[in-house]
């Protein structure tokens, strides 16, 4: 039997990112996307509805997250889902789901869409990648080859 755990989102963060540290030294960071759907309904009137997404980040990836990621900024954000449950001071039982975060990628022009892909056998050690600069003549492409222009995402693109 097959089985997919697989949550994607792209929106703003509501506050910045919170980091802290496990008992045993592992990085652990949190903050909460918040995505917008617009609809109009039959009778023409237009409808809003925002969801808030809790992300919970681990390892390097959350300090990472700290170094490109503010309050406001638009982020995609790759991950599973999580749900945990616990028991409150008060006796009653409650839950949070969370999209634990694989992949995150920071869409505002001041992180300079700094984006942040795990390797493929999902060691913790993964690498930081950011768009070539204009200025770099060092490795000069074809004049047939994409540039970081054609590769880059603006926001308003985005049709949601």
């Amino acid at each position: 039997m097959l089985n997919l755990n697989r949550a994607m989102v792209i929106g703003n963060l509501t506050k910045d990112p919170e980091m802290r540290y496990t008992p045993n030294g592992a990085a652990v960071t949190s903050f909460t996307v918040a995505t917008n759907r617009k609809w109009t309904g039959q009778d023409g009137n237009p409808g809003e509805e925002v969801e808030f997404h809790d992300i919970t980040v681990w390892g390097k990836l959350a300090e990472v997250a700290t170094q490109i990621l503010h309050k406001g900024a638009p982020a995609y954000v790759e991950g599973r889902l999580r749900t945990r449950s616990w028991e409150g001071q008060d006796g009653v039982k409650r839950y949070k789901t969370e999209i634990i975060a694989e992949n995150l990628i920071a869409l505002s022009s001041k992180a300079g869409g700094t984006s942040y892909t795990p390797a493929a056998d999902s060691n913790p050690v993964e690498e930081i990648t950011k768009p070539a600069k204009k200025d770099d003549k060092k490795d000069e492409k074809p004049a047939d080859a994409p540039t970081a222009s054609d590769d880059e995402i603006n926001i308003e693109d985005i049709p949601f």
